[in-house]
């Protein structure tokens, strides 16, 4: 079962690391491995979360998600999206851009860094909004339920997220232009980039998110209609299975887990020109990465682990509003990558700990024959 599902990865991981070698020496082969590492670190709490959306998902799409899906998350996030970045920012040709990618590469790194406010703004309102709705969405199960309960009963207020998350991007415009105006107004124009920046990337959840969480709502109305056909196949000793999105629903949630994946690259593409700021070493490393993450999401939905450990998906949403506020912050701060892998990982790993706990909780109470189960799903 590993190896069928991390088969790939290891391919890939062996590929690259020998393309590096032919390529710039074993100085590049630590590069790429240590890449990789950024990469996979940085992008646990990703596979969790597109987990979560892939095991509703038929075998179709989830085949496209790990054909087409790689295709984009490797060659178009990891090594196009850092070149498309530097031709908008400095109106340069698509191949002037690869050029200078290849050719002067300090200027390519001094590009990129500069468009980092644009890139930094869209990928923090996006994640934003999915830890937002998250939190206030009322769940059955609840991990930190001191927190998530009143949190939850603020969530029937509409919009809610979406004024919350304005309210943080204009907080971030302000804090730029502040300090842009106190530095004499060097940067008076990255005060008004964040602020578009972080629009499109609103603009961008609700349309995407919007649609497939639409689509995903017919497909429950149809399951409701079902529900007696379900219930006499149950009798017949034959229960039906549970519908998987199919068509227009899976669709739009492919776009949905497109989009939600290009937002967790940011952090790994910038973080990556910390380590070296050529363009076919990060490609190498952080396209190993994104395979592993790949890897994981099929090892996630297969082996039914979010079922298992239901706390992960609450860890993984805390990790992704960590990562936002840490992209807002970047905007004007430096703070070090491995901070960034570090908070989702502990998110990650507190929020697996309390699932074994539970389990754990279930098993004893199920032994006494308590008929007290139900309370233990309130969690913390």
């Amino acid at each position: 079962m590993l190896l069928k599902t991390f088969g790939w990865s290891f391919a890939v991981t062996a590929l690259g690391l020998v393309a590096a070698v032919f390529y710039g020496g074993w100085t590049a082969f630590g590069i790429v491995a240590i890449l990789s590492v950024l990469e996979i670190s940085l992008s646990f709490d990703n596979a969790v979360v597109n987990a979560g959306i892939l095991k509703k998902m038929n075998a179709f799409w989830q085949k496209i998600f790990l054909t087409v899906g790689i295709l984009i998350a490797v060659f178009g996030m990891r090594l196009v999206f850092p070149v498309v970045i530097v031709a908008i920012s400095a109106q340069l040709g698509p191949i002037e851009a690869v050029d200078l990618a290849l050719t002067d590469k300090d200027r390519y790194q001094e590009l990129v860094t500069d468009a980092h406010p644009a890139i930094a703004a869209f990928g923090g309102m996006f994640l934003l909004m999915i830890f937002l709705d998250f939190i206030f969405e009322d769940r059955d199960i609840k991990w930190l339920g001191w927190l998530e309960r009143p949190l939850s009963r603020l969530g029937k207020v509409d919009m809610l997220s979406a004024c919350i998350a304005l309210i943080v991007l204009v907080i971030a415009a302000m804090t730029v232009a502040t300090h842009a105006h106190q530095h004499g107004g060097a940067h008076v124009d990255k005060a008004e980039t964040v602020l578009l920046a972080g629009i499109a990337g609103l603009i961008t959840y609700m349309i995407v998110g919007g649609l497939s969480g639409h689509f995903e709502a017919k497909l429950e109305e149809e399951e409701e209609r079902e529900h007696e056909q379900e219930e006499t196949a149950a009798r017949t000793g034959k229960p039906k299975s549970a519908v998987k999105l199919a068509g227009k629903a899976a669709f739009f949630m492919f776009l949905y887990l497109e989009v939600l994946d290009a937002s967790f690259s940011f952090d790994g593409v910038i973080g990556a020109f910390a380590i070296t700021n050529d363009i076919v070493l990060m490609a190498l490393g952080l396209g190993i990465g994104a395979m592993y993450v790949r890897s994981l999401t099929v090892y996630l939905v297969r082996q039914g682990t979010l079922d298992d450990y239901v706390y992960l998906e609450h860890g993984a949403h805390y990790a992704i509003g960590a990562l936002a506020v840490i992209l807002l912050v970047t905007i004007q701060y430096e703070i070090n990558e491995i901070v960034t892998g570090l908070i989702g990982v502990v998110l990650i790993g507190a929020s697996f700990w309390s699932s074994v706990r539970r389990n754990r909780r279930i098993a004893e109470a199920e032994g006494k024959g308590d008929s007290s189960k139900a309370e233990i799903s309130s969690g913390v």
